[in-house]
């Protein structure tokens, strides 16, 4: 699969996060794995539990964002914002950096 080619989903876009919130409120989260999220502002959005197995958040701002029973495993941060992000216990902060930095794929262990 080539995540970069993937349209951005359309509920992802800052006129809709209210929406989202909603559907995530009534246990109608859209599937978000493998979706194409890089560059998009996602700081309004609750992903609280979201599973965001495979994402591609190239350079997304995540900033302050409770990311503490999300999955994201196999997921990439490469030059996300990340400042005050919460991410999940299982995630080290090694796999994190390497991914910011590197871009390389999360390794979760201990998913929730």
């Amino acid at each position: 699969m080539e995540i970069k080619r993937n349209p951005k989903p359309r509920i992802m876009f800052d006129e809709t996060a209210e929406e989202f919130n909603h559907l995530v409120k009534r246990d109608q989260a859209p599937d978000l794995t493998h979706q194409n999220l890089s560059d998009l502002d996602l700081r309004k959005f609750n992903l609280k539990k979201a599973n965001l197995t495979g994402c591609y958040l190239r350079g997304a701002n995540l900033g302050g964002l409770d990311l503490s029973e999300a999955n994201l495993d196999g997921a990439s941060i490469k030059n996300a914002q990340i400042s005050g992000c919460f991410f999940p216990r299982g995630l080290s902060a090694n796999e994190i950096q390497l991914s910011h930095d590197q871009g390389t794929r999360m390794r979760q262990s201990g998913k929730q």
